[in-house]
């Protein structure tokens, strides 16, 4: 059976922590800023962890472990 390509634009958006996490970047961030409050951009700097029904996908098509 052949191996599993990589989805190159998820291994983009996406990161693999070194506990196995899968974390993304908050949505919103990319524009209209001056409209959002400072609290709310604040909020957007962190990354977030992809939820675990998404994660487990999220890995074995990244080429995961």
């Amino acid at each position: 059976m052949p191996k599993q390509k990589t989805h190159k634009g998820t291994k983009r958006r996406m990161k693999l922590t070194g506990t196995g996490k899968v974390m993304r970047r908050k949505a919103g961030s990319s524009h209209l800023m001056s409209v959002k409050s400072s609290k709310r951009k604040r909020g957007m700097r962190k990354d977030a962890q992809v939820s675990p029904g998404i994660a487990k996908k999220a890995k074995i098509i990244m080429g995961g472990r």
